[in-house]
């Protein structure tokens, strides 16, 4: 048992060492960007993905709009996973329909759109991308294995280079996120106006 749940621990690090190539760290550095400047411009970010990638885009989100290790002012991030909304649009339409209906309703030239998967073969994401780019909204993705038909879609892609397990990937995913929030609300908070630090 102990052997098993080792190996289960150095395949995770293995997976989380991906994050210090060259090309994750180019994406870093280039979304962190991304985003200050659509906080700049007063725009927001909206964030989807599917299971696990939706969960990870609800955690991300919340640490926008709550705060992540520093108090400040909320920044706006919403994660598409409203259940009403959800549930009504796959009703209705189609469950490929959900997260574009998502863009449609929120989604304003200046905005980001980010989204989380594993596979990049999600239609629901790849009709999201679409709109968002229809609706002057840049587009980022995060994907897994070899990028899936999402791959070359965006304005923005980081592939996390692992073929055999989904959750690896999206710990990977995950890990990044927070490295994200953390340098956005710190190069925030060191370059601060009034409206983004408390008074």
């Amino acid at each position: 048992m102990r052997e098993s749940i080792r190996r289960c621990v150095k395949q995770a690090i293995e997976a989380i060492e991906t994050l210090a190539s060259d090309q994750c760290l180019d994406f870093l550095e280039r979304l962190i960007q991304m985003i200050l400047t659509t906080y700049r411009r007063k725009g927001k970010l909206l964030i989807a993905g599917n299971g696990g990638s939706l969960c990870d885009a609800m955690h991300f989100a919340e640490e926008m709009t709550g705060f992540f290790r520093s108090r400040r002012p909320a920044l706006p991030a919403l994660a598409l996973a409203d259940p009403g909304h959800m549930s009504c649009v796959a009703n209705d339409l189609s469950y490929d329909a959900v997260f574009a209906r998502g863009v449609e309703a929120h989604g304003q030239p200046g905005d980001l759109f980010i989204a989380l998967t594993t596979s990049g073969n999600s239609n629901n994401l790849i009709s999201a991308v679409l709109t968002a780019r229809d609706r002057g909204v840049k587009t980022v993705a995060f994907l897994g294995r070899t990028g899936g038909r999402l791959k070359g879609m965006c304005d923005l892609e980081w592939v996390v280079p692992i073929a055999e397990y989904a959750d690896r990937i999206q710990e990977v995913h995950m890990t990044a996120l927070h490295i994200i929030v953390e340098r956005v609300e710190k190069v925030l908070l060191a370059s601060a106006t009034p409206q983004l630090v408390d008074a």
